[in-house]
């Protein structure tokens, strides 16, 4: 791995790197990077960046991380990426960092564990539990990553195990009475408009901040939930709402919808422009604000919504109608996150509760194929008519090539609702080889 050294105007020496690569798509690739103030620092710049290329386990876990995170940006929101990222960055790779991924193993993953189980802050404080569960979940993503594209043998975290709660044991809430006596406390409008928001429709503090005047109807007492408000690093996003069922119209009392239309009027806000001023920061300190001035239990503002499914279980609202009005992807989610709310949370509550989930999964099934369908068939195709049908009938969004050596037919659809025959390989979102 050689290095080259140059000279400066003033005589100074510095080193070079200069060396060729195969990139992902395996095409060779020319790399130059000059301002080295050592021989070694210029090696160490060519070992690291070879590294990130190379698909074998003995890849640096630093090297890992940083096509893992390449890799995840492209598909998650930047909220999302934020989070991962000082995860990795605070609580993994000063460990892990300096390591080859293949050296990594469950022993010294369980050495790991150990001392963030045993570790308080200066009050004495220990991470939570769901914390804990937060930050080993995110090192055994990353080793998944590793066994699916770098060949590692086996995820080291499987064997170590999990720590910590993947959900709080204990679920802190209000009462409307204790609520009503918390906002006696708030004399600042906009946040006074933004916690009834907040505990009567059970929205997410991201989708109440997204708010703008358009997502409020003058004449129904709803709110239009369909983005969500983020700032990462200085810049502001709108994002799309956490799952696609969050896209909804939540209706509010109708006291409510005149309290905030009339906020909406006295500030003279554009149609587009953000109702409330502030971000996620400010709601949470004026939050703990208003509960030192009332002497309220302490929450957090999530709770409001835990506080709103709470006060609809006591009222006996269904819970499918809970899950819809929350934002929730299933009702299993609904019911795994509020099933201890239920005074009657017994088997055959239970039971009813499956029932529904199944329900739910059976609506969400691709629809049957009917008999009188015409099928084009193509020549020289081995599918008869019935396989063929289950393929080309779904609702056409986008295109698709079935290929058997030789392209035997096309199809224009939804990839997620083929209905692919057993002895059909999906290989990728783009081909199916027969």
């Amino acid at each position: 791995m050689p290095a080259y050294k140059y000279k400066l105007k003033n005589g100074k020496v510095k080193w070079y790197a200069n060396f060729y690569y195969n990139d992902w798509m395996g095409e060779k690739q020319h790399k130059c990077k000059r301002g080295f103030e050592t021989k070694k620092g210029a090696q160490e710049y060519e070992r690291l960046f070879l590294d990130k290329y190379s698909k074998n386990p003995t890849i640096l876990f630093s090297s890992l991380v940083a096509n893992y995170m390449e890799d995840m940006n492209s598909r998650l929101k930047p909220t999302t990426m934020k989070s991962k990222q000082y995860l990795i960055d605070t609580k993994i790779l000063p460990t892990f960092g300096k390591i080859q991924a293949c050296d990594i193993d469950a022993d010294m993953i369980r050495r790991w564990q150990n001392t963030l189980i045993n570790y308080t802050d200066e009050d004495g404080n220990p991470y939570a539990p769901t914390y804990l569960h937060s930050i080993h979940s995110q090192l055994s993503a990353i080793f998944n990553y590793a066994v699916k594209y770098y060949n590692l043998q086996r995820n080291p975290c499987l064997i170590a195990g999990s720590i910590g709660e993947s959900s709080a044991t204990e679920m802190k809430f209000w009462t409307r009475e204790e609520f009503s006596h918390a906002i006696d406390h708030e004399k600042k409008a906009a946040y006074q408009i933004a916690f009834k928001i907040l505990f009567y429709s059970g929205m997410r503090e991201g989708e109440v901040l997204a708010l703008t005047p358009d997502d409020i109807p003058r004449k129904e007492s709803l709110i239009d939930v369909n983005k969500n408000y983020a700032v990462v690093d200085g810049i502001e996003y709108f994002l799309t709402p956490k799952t696609d069922r969050s896209m909804r119209k939540v209706t509010i009392p109708e006291s409510l919808h005149e309290e905030i239309l009339e906020f909406i009027d006295g500030m003279c806000l554009a149609p587009g422009e953000r109702i409330f001023y502030f971000q996620k920061g400010g709601l949470y300190e004026e939050f703990k604000r208003m509960i030192a001035r009332s002497g309220n239990e302490r929450i957090r503002v999530h709770d409001l919504r835990h506080s709103h499914a709470s006060m609809l279980i006591n009222m006996g609202i269904p819970i499918e109608a809970i899950s819809r009005r929350l934002g929730h992807d299933s009702i299993k989610i609904t019911w795994d996150t509020y099933s201890h709310l239920y005074p009657g949370a017994d088997t055959e509550l239970a039971k009813k509760i499956e029932i529904l989930i199944n329900q739910e999964k059976k609506e969400a099934a691709p629809a049957a194929i009917p008999e009188n369908i015409e099928v084009d068939m193509v020549e020289g195709s081995p599918l008869g008519r019935e396989e063929k049908a289950s393929i080309f009938y779904p609702k056409q969004k986008s295109r698709v090539m079935i290929i058997s050596g030789k392209t035997i037919g096309t199809y224009s659809g939804n990839m997620e609702s083929i209905l692919i025959p057993k002895w059909c390989t999906a290989t990728d979102s783009h081909h199916i080889w027969i």
